[in-house]
């Protein structure tokens, strides 16, 4: 029996309040695309649990993994030891991201690998002689994180961390990148990028953003000609690209990684969430070899990071097993499939008056209303439609697993189809 009334008493959930909680739903069991409650009720999930379990849940193959690996060992620190499953993980990450990316630090969470990514950006430019170089630039309406460097580069409004602007270093903000990835793009959607760059970039340590979909920041889809000519511009201002795609990678947008979209690799790339199939927390952050040997010829020696859970072996086989999985299930046809039954369900209803815009990027659906919605009340209507949808702000979205059914697709689009009928 699930304490409901200990949980809300004494148990913090994300971005809740413990004296006005949102109401929670007991879960009992997971299986592939769904969500089994303790009072019966199975609901298909739209979510992936925020956007990670790619392959759905208990896939047979990933817990194999995760059982043949923790009879050996569950855990050992990394430092002075090593072990298969990293090193095999790391193999895969080498092969699979964007050339030149051949350096990899494992760590624990998504923003621990933009604590990471960051860290090493500063590092890097100190050891080169240019401690003044510190500064991070990022477009508005991103989103990297809630560990304080991470939430020092997200958008100062939308961002969700406000409140801690005065404790935090003080960032470049440039506007949101535009124009949408499907419009014609114009010449002048880089000018706030470039004067930034141009007027600051004695004191830039790195540029950093989520390729191609801004995410928790308004789900913009944006044009790749803005990746290219922020990488054209790094290199120009000796400036370190960081691309930000926990959530992107691994296939969400349609290529394996967003950087894809503009045949661009940048400097440091961070990676998470589906790392794992969403099975155990675990991240990397992946860079050059220049960077790294700039890094360690500087005046530390090392690289100053090093998390007790880095390179964990359980998450470590878990991620090699999700990321066979994904190769052998051929992702992009599974990811091209999702997009065009997400695309039939929600175009539609961009005629609703009550919808400001609806757009679907790879296994990404986005219904983004005029107004913003009670996040309990449309929780609950969902439940009762049988899906686990989690809007926010103004934006009903999903980002379901690949391995999805039609059927599946079709009850999510036809439960937002029927709260937002239910408005008028």
């Amino acid at each position: 029996m699930i304490d409901y009334q200990f949980d809300r008493d004494h148990i913090w959930h994300p971005y809740t309040s413990l004296t006005k909680p949102l109401p929670v739903y007991g879960v009992t069991k997971t299986q592939g695309c769904e969500i089994h409650l303790d009072n019966g009720q199975v609901l298909v999930d739209g979510m992936s649990s925020w956007w990670a379990a790619m392959h759905g849940y208990n896939h047979p193959v990933i817990n194999q993994a995760m059982k043949n690996q923790i009879d050996n060992m569950s855990h050992i620190m990394f430092g002075g030891l090593t072990h298969e499953p990293a090193i095999e993980l790391c193999k895969r990450l080498v092969e699979l991201t964007p050339k030149g990316l051949d350096k990899v630090f494992l760590s624990d969470s998504g923003s621990v690998s933009v604590e990471v990514a960051l860290k090493m950006a500063v590092q890097y430019w100190h050891s080169q002689g240019k401690p003044e170089k510190t500064k991070i630039v990022t477009p508005r309406n991103g989103y990297h994180g809630d560990t304080f460097a991470a939430m020092s580069v997200c958008d100062p409004v939308t961002g969700m961390h406000s409140l801690f602007s005065g404790a935090m270093q003080q960032q470049l903000f440039v506007e949101r990148p535009t124009p949408r990835i499907e419009a014609q793009w114009h010449s002048d959607a880089i000018n706030s990028l470039r004067k930034t760059l141009s007027d600051n970039h004695a004191s830039i340590a790195a540029l950093i953003l989520e390729p191609i979909v801004q995410g928790t920041g308004g789900m913009n889809f944006y044009h790749p000609e803005y990746l290219r000519q922020a990488r054209q511009l790094c290199d120009e201002y000796q400036i370190l690209l960081i691309a930000d795609e926990i959530a992107t990678g691994f296939g969400r947008t349609g290529k394996l990684f967003a950087c894809e979209w503009a045949d661009i690799s940048p400097d440091i790339i961070c990676l998470g969430k589906t790392l794992t199939g969403g099975n155990l927390t675990l991240a990397a952050t992946l860079t050059t070899n220049k960077i790294a040997t700039g890094i360690c010829n500087g005046e530390a020696g090392v690289f100053m990071h090093g998390p007790t859970y880095m390179a964990n072996p359980l998450a470590c086989a878990a991620a090699i097993a999700s990321i066979d999985l994904l190769i052998k299930n051929d992702w992009q046809q599974q990811v091209n499939q999702v997009n065009q039954w997400l695309k039939q369900g929600l175009a539609p209803l961009s005629d609703n008056p009550h919808v400001a815009d609806v757009r679907c990027l790879g296994a990404i659906g986005v219904v983004e209303m005029k107004q913003a919605v009670d996040q309990a009340t449309i929780q609950r209507f969902f439940v009762k439609q049988g899906v686990w949808i989690r809007p926010f702000g103004k934006l009903v979205y999903v980002m379901p697993p690949y391995v999805i059914q039609q059927d599946q697709v079709a009850k999510l689009c036809n439960a937002i189809k029927s709260y937002i009928e239910q408005l008028s």
